[in-house]
Formats: structure tokens, sequence, C-alpha cells
């Protein structure tokens, strides 16, 4: 039976929702766990110094990240090799799983560390799965747009994981307005990732009535020995690099004011965690809402003037933005502050996805996003938080608004040098190097 491909005549909204809905789920679970840390911290660690708690839960936070380069190998080969519904479908599933583990975690005061350990393999999955998720979403939702429109399309993919810190956030500010502080430290928290375990279901059911894409399918022609291997991925040595130095300076600015920034609003800024919690719930409304508007400018003039004005924001404006927010008490300055920052932020995010799907061949395509990705990810990304703390911790806090400048500076030099990637050819005979700069 000849299975159903979708064209990519036009932009079709079922596979835009459907590719990057999961996202959405993907991006709950991973975001209640960091938004919610401060309530479970005490839960899973002996009681003491609540930045030593908080400190033990970023740390598993940031292991999770380092099971992204494996997840990255293992699902960008599976999304090559079976096709991108099926890991797709996979990591939705992962993520449902690993929810789960959380939701019924026992406590340190019920099995001691045990209840730890349950935490940190249900963050493993999850680092797996979202390792794969990332790439295969992109992929797809590259893959499935029309050359004109690709960079809208695939912006939706940071518009649902958003949308997912946004049910996540909302779901915390109910908590927190019906619920006492105590029961949200003794079983509160445990409601988030019920809920989630129960979003990825509906997820996986909207996914099993994907359609492939064109550009994979014509590439099934190929032998599945020459499909997703790192072999094959090696051979474009420089693309690889470049997704890492790309993404390096994005992913922890992007980390900075997303999962961090609830944390550091409450105890840098002196907010309330309830207030704290509103400004991140408000201003991820505002860059969600940004992100296909970029991604449509970026149709028009290209990815490169993006993200050049991220690098530029992000190197010279990060310390004085993070600098005024920390003497900023009232909740209309952080919000403004806040807002500010992810604006800078979406030149960045509302098209790092389509750059990267753009600079590989079909063949390699999901495992050549997925790695390097992940890798950029798991190094800068996934330990911001827990750098932030120690920072913190070691009384130099403003130390960490330089590193994330200093970054963002090593990915400027990247942008600045890189070649346009929008006008790429995603057929499946293409070679990036030729296509590169060719006529769509």
């Amino acid at each position: 039976m000849t299975p159903a491909i979708l064209s990519t005549a036009r932009t079709p909204w079922k596979a835009v929702v459907g590719g990057s809905i999961g996202n959405l789920v993907e991006w709950y679970d991973w975001f209640v766990y960091a938004s919610f840390a401060t309530y479970f911290a005490g839960a899973f660690f002996p009681h003491g110094n609540p930045t030593a708690q908080l400190l033990n839960t970023a740390g598993i936070f940031a292991v999770g990240f380092f099971m992204r380069p494996i997840g990255g190998w293992l699902l960008g080969r599976y999304a090559d090799r079976r096709g991108r519904k099926a890991a797709l479908t996979l990591t939705v599933t992962l993520m449902s799983v690993s929810a789960v583990l959380i939701a019924v975690a026992p406590t340190y005061r019920q099995v001691g560390y045990a209840g730890a350990g349950v935490l940190l393999v249900a963050r493993l999955l999850q680092g797996l799965s979202v390792g794969g998720e990332y790439a295969a979403s992109a992929t797809y939702l590259t893959e499935a747009s029309a050359p004109g429109r690709r960079g809208f399309a695939a912006s939706f993919q940071y518009v649902s994981m958003t949308l997912g810190q946004l049910t996540g956030l909302g779901l915390q500010i109910v908590l927190q307005h019906t619920m006492s502080s105590a029961d949200l430290h003794a079983y509160g928290w445990r409601i988030p990732f019920i809920v989630g375990s129960i979003g990825a279901a509906v997820i996986f059911w909207l996914r099993r009535n994907l359609v492939e894409t064109e550009a994979y399918t014509e590439a099934e022609t190929d032998s599945p020995a020459q499909r997703g291997t790192l072999r094959r991925l090696l051979q474009h040595k420089r693309e690889f690099a470049l997704v890492m130095a790309l993404t390096m300076g994005g992913t922890v600015a992007y980390y900075t004011y997303t999962t961090y920034l609830t944390k550091y609003l409450s105890n840098t800024v002196g907010l309330s965690k309830n207030d704290a919690a509103l400004v991140s719930f408000c201003a991820l409304t505002v860059f969600m809402l940004l992100q296909p508007l970029a991604g449509a400018l970026s149709d028009r003039i290209g990815r490169r003037p993006l993200l050049i004005a991220f690098g530029i924001g992000a190197t010279l404006g990060t310390v004085p933005l993070m600098t005024t927010l920390s003497h900023t008490g009232t909740f209309g300055g952080a919000l403004l502050l806040t807002v500010a920052a992810l604006v800078i932020v979406t030149g960045y995010t509302s098209i790092n996805a389509v750059v990267k799907a753009e600079l590989f061949p079909t063949q390699i395509r999901a495992l050549g996003v997925a790695l390097p990705y992940a890798l950029a990810t798991a190094l800068f990304g996934g330990t911001a938080e827990y750098v932030a703390l120690w920072f913190k911790d070691a009384g130099h806090e403003s130390g960490y608004y330089w590193y994330v400048s200093g970054l963002a500076a090593v990915s400027l030099t990247v942008y600045l040098t890189m070649r346009e990637t929008s006008n790429t050819e995603l057929s499946a005979a293409d070679q990036p190097a030729a296509s590169v700069g060719a006529a769509a």
C-alpha cells in the first residue's frame, strides 16, 4: 500500500498543527519541572538551605540535557530511516512515560534518595525524548511547507513550545490561587505532571493521523543503510559545527529568560512567587505571538538579518537588562524588561529550526539537526540554570550576565559569516553546499 504523501505546494495547516503540537506537551512537561521545582525540591532532598535544594534539582534538570545528544542521535537516525511521522509519535510516548514517573515518585521521607533516583530516570527519559522531538518537528515542519513559507511554518515550533510553557505557568497560577502553599509543597506539585501524561495521550492520537512529507518519501528510494548514518553526517562537518555555534548563544539566552526566569524574579528581584509566575506568563504570551511574525519576516528578508539582530541585542543588551532587572522591585518594571529581553531572543527562536533543517540534505536532515543542536543545548542551555545558581550561591551573580553575553558574542560571529539558507531547495537530491544561494 502506497503511504500518504504530504505535498509542499502550500503550507497545510493540518501538518503545521500536527507537526508542532507535540512540542506543547513535550515542553509543558519539560517546563513544569523547572517552574514547580521550588515546590518539590524539598520533597526529594534533606531539609536545609533552599538554594542548595534548588541546586540539587537543577543538577538533575541539567543531567536530563545530557541525554539529549543520545536522543538526538537515536531518534534523529530513526526519523531519517523510518520517517518523520514515526519519530514524532515515539517522542511523545517517551515524554508521557516520564511525566507519569514524576507524578508518582516517592519522597525523601518515604524512601530516602530512591525518590530522587526515580526523578533522575524520568528526567533522562525526558532528555531522550526532547532530543529527538526538536529535530523531528523542525524537519517535518520545514519539509511540509512551500519554500516561501518555511520560516512562517517552522516558527510554530516555538509557538507550541511556548504554549506548553504558558499552559504550565497558567496551571501554576491557578494552583497558587486555589491551594495553600503547604498543600502545593506536600502534593499539589504532582498535579501538573498528571495533566502532562494525559495530554501526551491526546497528542499521540493526533500524530498517528499525520502523513509523511514528500521530501522524505523521495529519499526512500535510497538504501536504508545510506540514511541517518553518522558516516554520512560527518561528510557535512562544516554544517555540523555551524549548527553548534549558532545554537550556543541562542539556547543560553532562551533558557535564561524562560525556565530560569521565575526563580530569578523570586530569588533575586524579590517578587513573590505568584507575581514572578504572572510576569513570566504575560511575557511569554507576547513572545509566543511574535514567533510567526518574525518567521514570516524571514521568508521576505532572509534568516541572517534576524539572527544578526539577536546576536547584537544579546551581546550588548544582556548585562544592562539583567542588572536593571535585578534592581526592579515592581511587577510592571519586571514585565517590561522581560518582554524586551524576549523580543531580542525572538530573532533566534523564530527561525533557528528552519535554518538548521535547510543546511542538510533529506537523507540526514533529522540527524543533522538533532545531534549538533542537542550537544550545544546540553552544554549551554541545559546548564544555564545551574550556572546561574552557582554564580548566585558564590556571591557573584553578575558574572552570569557576562557569561550569557559572551556566548551570544560567539554566535554573533557565526551569524555574520554564515550563508543565507532561505533559498535552499529541500528535494532528496539536493546537496546543501550547492543549493545555498541558489534560486528557490
